[in-house]
C-alpha cells in the first residue's frame, strides 16, 4: 500500500498547459494523469483527444518538474507556447503525427493487400505453393517492423514502466502471430501461418487511426479559426511633433497598448477592443458573437477586436490588448473546457486503466482453454490473437473528448461559451430559467412606443412640442422622445431658455411660448384620458402642455426583442419554465411577459438587486433546478448561486466570471442555443459510451469462441473508433433554430 506525504498547502499556485506526445488511448491519458496527481499539490487532468495535459502546481515545483513527470511515463511533454498577443497556443505536434502516420498508413495498406491477395485467391496461392508462403514473409516484414513499430515502441515503454495500453494489445498480438508464422515456415511442422493477419490488422489499424486524427483535427477546427481570427497588424495613429500633424503607422497588433488610437478601414478586421472614437459604420460580429445583421456603431460606442468593418473608415481608441481581449478570454474559456473532463469521462477513464490487463488475462486463458479441449497451438492462437485486437479500447477513451472538442467549439461558433464539461450535466438537470428584463428580453433602450392627446391636438404637433423641448436633455427617456420623433419625421423646431427640471423633467420656450415635458405634478390641470394613459403603467409615461394644462401624454418603453417571443417558446419546448425577475414596475414586467409568452404568476417585479439571490435560492427550495440568465454586477451571487448561471456577454466582468456559461449574443435566443447545444453534446457523449462499451462487452466473447477472425477484428476495432469520432462530428452541423 503505497502512501502520500502531506505538507503544508502551499499558497502560491502556477498553471501549465502541455502538448503530450504518444498517446494512443485512455489508458495512456489516465496512467498519466494518476502520475502527474501523485505529486504534492499538483492538479491535472489529460485530454486525449485534444492530447494536452492542464497542470495546476504549487511554486516549490517547476514546469520542468512536471515535464520530467511525463517523460519518466513514458510519454512526450512540451509546454504550449502562448502569444503575447494572447490569440492562443501554438500547436504543431500533431501535424508531423499526421505526415508519418500517412506514411505508415499508405505502404503498410499496399503491402497488406499484396499479402491477402497470395494467401486468399486459391488460385494463386496453389500456383505459387511454399514461394508464396515466403513472398508473403517478405512483404509482411516491412509492415510488422516498420509500419506497427509506433505500437511495438510504445508497449516496450509502458512494459518497462510495469504498465499496458491499447499498443500493448495489438503489438502482443501481432507478434505472436508473427512469432508463430515465422517459426512455422522456417521449421515447416505447419501450413497454418498468420502473415496476412499481421499485415492486414496493423494496416487496418493505421487506417483506422489516421481517419481518426483528421477527424480529431476537424473537431478542433473550431478553435484553430478562433486562434486565427485576430488580426495581424494595425494602422495607429502616431503625432509627429515637427508638422503637427498625425499620420499612420503600420505595426504588428502585438505592439498595441491601451489608449492607443488606429484606424480601421472598410474591409479591415478591428485588431482589438476599443471604443469608437471617430466615423460610423456597420460592424460585422458574426465571428464572435454569432450573429448574422451587422451592428451600427458610431462614435463612444464599442466594439470588438477581430470582428470586421463595413463601410465607413473607423478611429478606434483601444481599451483591451493582448490576453485580456474579448477573443482571447473567448479562446481561453473554449481551451478550459476542452481541456477539462466530465463526470462520465472519469468513469470511462477509470475503466480504461484496467481493461487493459484484464484483456491481457482473457486472452491467455482463452489461448489455454483452446488448447485444453484439443485444439492445435495454430487453432487456439487467431482467438487469442483475435480478442486482444478487438477488445483495444479508442473507442471508450475517445467517447467523451471527441464529442466535447466538437460541441464546444461549435459552441464557440455561435457565440456560446462553456466554461466547463461538468456544466454538460448541470444543463440536462435544469427545469427552469430565471430571466432578467431589460438588455435580456428588452432591447435594453427605451424607445417611443405611445402618443395620447387630449382635446383636437393632432399627435404629430404634440410628438414636435415634446421633442422640441427634450432636445436639449440627455436623458434615456428624452432621447427615446427625439428618435422616436426623427422616425415619424418629424423634426423639432428650435428652442429657448432651456430649463432642466432634476427628477421631474425638463422646459423650454418654443416660439416664445414655455412649453413642459415631465411629470404629472408639474401642470395645474391632467385631463382624464392622460390620467388613464399614466395609470396603464405600460412603460415610463410624461405628459406635455403648456399654460399649466397637459395636452398629451408620451410613452417610452423598453420594449421586447423580435426574437424573444419565439425565443421563450423554444425554452419551453426544451422542458424549462421561464421565469421574469426584474426591478421594474409589475405594469411594465407584466406587459413585457404577456408579448413574450410568459405567465403572470411567474414574474417577479420590483426587485432590488440585492435580492435576486433570494429568488433563486427560493425557487431551489420549492425544487427547482434553476438557470440564471443576467448581465449585471448585481447579478453575480444569483449567478452563482443557480445550479446554471448563464451570463451575458455584453455585461460586465464580474457577472461573466460567476456564470458557467457566456453569451455573446444579447438575447434569449442564445439561452435556448445554449441549453440546446449543451443537451445535444451530453446525447452525443452517452451514444458514443454506450456503443464503446457495448462493442467491447459483446465483441470480446465473440472473439474467444472463435467467431471473429483475427482480420475482422482489427478491422472492427478500428471502425469503432471511427464511427465514434465522426457520430461527434455530427455536432458541428448543430444549427440555431
Amino acid at each position: 500500500m503505497s502512501t502520500r506525504t502531506t505538507t503544508p498547502p502551499d499558497t502560491q499556485t502556477q498553471h501549465v498547459d502541455l502538448a503530450i506526445t504518444g498517446m494512443t488511448c485512455a489508458s495512456c491519458s489516465a496512467r498519466i494523469e494518476r502520475k502527474l496527481n501523485k505529486l504534492d499539490g499538483v492538479e491535472a487532468s489529460v485530454n486525449l483527444a485534444t492530447e494536452k495535459a492542464s497542470v495546476t502546481f504549487p511554486s516549490a515545483l517547476s514546469v520542468t518538474d512536471i515535464v520530467a513527470t511525463v517523460e519518466k511515463t513514458g510519454y512526450g511533454a512540451t509546454p504550449i507556447e502562448q502569444h503575447r498577443g494572447g490569440s492562443g497556443p501554438v500547436m504543431t505536434h500533431d501535424v508531423v503525427t499526421g505526415d508519418s502516420l500517412r506514411r505508415r498508413m499508405v505502404v503498410a495498406s499496399a503491402l497488406a493487400a499484396l499479402v491477402a491477395v497470395i494467401h486468399m485467391v486459391p488460385p494463386i496461392e496453389e500456383a505459387l505453393g511454399m514461394t508464396g508462403m515466403w513472398l508473403q514473409l517478405l512483404l509482411t516484414l516491412p509492415v510488422y517492423l516498420w509500419a506497427a513499430w509506433p505500437f511495438h515502441r510504445a508497449a516496450a515503454v509502458n512494459a518497462r514502466h510495469l504498465a499496458s495500453t491499447m499498443d500493448t494489445l495489438v503489438s502482443v498480438g501481432t507478434t505472436a502471430a508473427m512469432g508463430w508464422s515465422v517459426v512455422a515456415l522456417f521449421t515447416g511442422f505447419s501450413h497454418d501461418v498468420y502473415f496476412e493477419v499481421v499485415a492486414v490488422v496493423t494496416a487496418f489499424l493505421l487506417i483506422g487511426r489516421y481517419i481518426e486524427s483528421r477527424a480529431k483535427a476537424q473537431g478542433r477546427s473550431a478553435l484553430r479559426s478562433l486562434l486565427e481570427l485576430g488580426a495581424k497588424d494595425v494602422a495607429v495613429l502616431r503625432h509627429d511633433a515637427p508638422s503637427g500633424a498625425w499620420r499612420e503607422v503600420r505595426v504588428p497588433v502585438e505592439d498595441l497598448e491601451v489608449g492607443t488610437r488606429f484606424v480601421v478601414r472598410p474591409g479591415e478586421k478591428i485588431a482589438t477592443d476599443g471604443r469608437v472614437v471617430d466615423g460610423t459604420s456597420t460592424v460585422d460580429t458574426s465571428m464572435v458573437t454569432g450573429e448574422s445583421m451587422p451592428v451600427e456603431v458610431g462614435p463612444g460606442d464599442t466594439v470588438t477586436g477581430a470582428t470586421v468593418n463595413g463601410h465607413g473608415r473607423l478611429v478606434v481608441e483601444a481599451t483591451r490588448v493582448g490576453r485580456e481581449t474579448t477573443l482571447a478570454r473567448m479562446t481561453e474559456l473554449v481551451e478550459q473546457a476542452q481541456t477539462g473532463k466530465a463526470p462520465v469521462q472519469r468513469l470511462a477513464d477509470r475503466i480504461s486503466a484496467v481493461f487493459v490487463p484484464a484483456v491481457l488475462v482473457v486472452a491467455l486463458v482463452t489461448l489455454l482453454l483452446w488448447l485444453l479441449t484439443g485444439h492445435s497451438f495454430a487453432e487456439a492462437l487467431a482467438p487469442a490473437v483475435a480478442v486482444l485486437i478487438i477488445a483495444c479500447p479508442c473507442a471508450l477513451g475517445l467517447a467523451t473528448p471527441t464529442a466535447l472538442l466538437t460541441g464546444t467549439g461549435r459552441g464557440a461558433q455561435l457565440g456560446i461559451l462553456i466554461k466547463g464539461p461538468q456544466i454538460l450535466e448541470s444543463t440536462r438537470r435544469v427545469d427552469t430559467v430565471v430571466l432578467d428584463k431589460t438588455g435580456t428580453l428588452t432591447t435594453g433602450r427605451p424607445v417611443l412606443t405611445e402618443v395620447v392627446t387630449a382635446g383636437a391636438l393632432p399627435e404629430d404637433a404634440a410628438l414636435k412640442a415634446a421633442a422640441s423641448v427634450e432636445s436639449g436633455s440627455e436623458h434615456p427617456v428624452a432621447r427615446a422622445i427625439v428618435e422616436g420623433a426623427a422616425a415619424r419625421g418629424v423634426e423639432p423646431s428650435p428652442i429657448t431658455d432651456f430649463t432642466n427640471l432634476p427628477g421631474q423633467g425638463a422646459r423650454a420656450a418654443i416660439k416664445g411660448v414655455p412649453v413642459t415635458v415631465g411629470k404629472a405634478n408639474l401642470f395645474d390641470e391632467v385631463p382624464q384620458v392622460l390620467r388613464d394613459a399614466l395609470d396603464a403603467g405600460t412603460g415610463t409615461t410624461v405628459l406635455v402642455g403648456w399654460e399649466g394644462i397637459a395636452r398629451a401624454a408620451i410613452t417610452v418603453a423598453d420594449t421586447p426583442r423580435p426574437s424573444s417571443a419565439a425565443a421563450v417558446a423554444r425554452l419551453r419546448e426544451l422542458g424549462l419554465t421561464p421565469y421574469l425577475l426584474t426591478g421594474d414596475n409589475a405594469h411594465t414586467a407584466r406587459a413585457v411577459a404577456r408579448k413574450v409568452g410568459i405567465e403572470e404568476a411567474n414574474v417577479d417585479a420590483g426587485v432590488l438587486p440585492q435580492d435576486k439571490y433570494a429568488h433563486v435560492r427560493a425557487l431551489q427550495q420549492r425544487g427547482r433546478v434553476v438557470a440564471m440568465v443576467g448581465d449585471g454586477v448585481n447579478d453575480a451571487a444569483a449567478l452563482a448561486q443557480a445550479d446554471l448561471g448563464m451570463a451575458m456577454g455584453s455585461g460586465t466582468d464580474v457577472a461573466a466570471e460567476s456564470a458557467d456559461i457566456v453569451l455573446m449574443r444579447s438575447d434569449v435566443d442564445a439561452v435556448a442555443d445554449a441549453i440546446g447545444l449543451s443537451r445535444q453534446t451530453l446525447r452525443i457523449i452517452k451514444q458514443n459510451l454506450v456503443w464503446a462499451f457495448g462493442y467491447n462487452t459483446l465483441a470480446i466473447p465473440l472473439a474467444a469462441f472463435g467467431l471473429l477472425t483475427p482480420m475482422i477484428a482489427g478491422g472492427a476495432m478500428a471502425l469503432s473508433s471511427v464511427l465514434v469520432v465522426l457520430n461527434s462530428l455530427r455536432l458541428k452541423a448543430y444549427a440555431r433554430r
